[in-house]
């Protein structure tokens, strides 16, 4: 019989394109990886990938085999996570959703505190808010809203998208600029600028220069960090210039190791969602959390 483990590998490596990459996601060693490749390999009789330099390359056989046990694998995953419970402990799980930045600056000092067990997911919102909607996660703090009838929105706060630089990020000329309400002269400006942005998430650049130059940005960030946190440790007390939301730079600005550039002609905002099911049995549990978020962003 097949070990279900050599397809979680096989999809690990398929979605990777790397026996080294697919052993650090899935935590086991290397020779773990190519142990459950070989072993798949022999069970079904074909090769699943071509060796490269580089990558591996999923042969035809590769391709229709990921197509096949993909969304098995995946709803197999998602049931591990949703009743996985401590060994040790009879305590509550939660599972939550939200940005990776989010939950770094405003949940992760409590973590240790919290009187149950939490699991965390980071992702894209329209996938936490399915994944609230199904009953894989049961709390998501989100900007955005369906249209799910078994989910409850509270807004508990907004979010301000703001251009930020370093302190030594002389802004006096865009100042000037922006004060005789020169929006083109303040756009060409920018550009000319050291920029800041994070891999695969330019949202809050592109929304911002939509709602004020109503336009997509005409330049690429020169550097590219894996998050918005890297950003801000990046430019703090030097020179460069990023859009990100004002609750994330809080502790800069008050030690002056970043400053607002702009908020814009027309700010741009988000209201903030606890988003739950409107029939959870971890009521008191996310009572905790809703009290942890309103106060860190009083």
């Amino acid at each position: 019989m097949v070990n279900l483990e050599w397809f979680r590998t096989f999809k690990a490596i398929y979605e990777t394109g790397s026996l080294t990459a697919a052993a650090n996601k899935l935590y086991i060693s290397q020779p773990g990886v190519s142990l459950h490749l070989t072993s798949l390999e022999a069970h079904i009789g074909y090769k699943l990938f071509d060796r490269g330099t580089r990558k591996m390359v999923a042969t035809e056989h590769g391709n229709i085999l990921y197509n096949s046990i993909v969304e098995g694998v995946d709803k197999l995953e998602a049931a591990e996570r949703h009743f996985y419970r401590n060994a040790n402990s009879d305590k509550t799980s939660i599972s939550i959703g939200m940005c990776f930045e989010t939950f770094q600056h405003v949940l992760e000092p409590y973590i240790s505190e919290l009187p149950f067990d939490l699991i965390s997911k980071f992702g894209g919102y329209t996938q936490m808010l399915g994944d609230l909607d199904k009953g894989l996660l049961d709390f998501v703090i989100s900007p955005q809203k369906d249209d799910s009838l078994n989910i409850q929105y509270t807004s508990f706060s907004k979010e301000k998208i703001v251009i930020v630089a370093g302190a030594k990020s002389d802004i006096s000329e865009f100042n000037k600029i922006i004060g005789k309400g020169d929006l083109k002269a303040a756009e060409k400006w920018l550009n000319d600028q050291v920029w800041f942005g994070t891999t695969g998430d330019m949202e809050h650049l592109r929304n911002f220069w939509i709602q004020n130059f109503k336009k997509r940005p005409d330049f690429k960030p020169n550097f590219i960090v894996p998050n918005k946190s890297s950003i801000l440790r990046s430019i703090s007390n030097r020179e460069g210039f990023a859009v990100v939301p004002d609750f994330l730079a809080k502790e800069q600005f008050a030690n002056s190791s970043v400053k607002i550039v702009w908020e814009g002609k027309v700010p741009l905002e988000n209201t903030l969602y606890f988003a739950q099911r409107k029939k959870t049995i971890y009521a008191k549990e996310l009572e905790i959390l809703q009290k942890i978020f309103i106060k860190e962003f009083e």
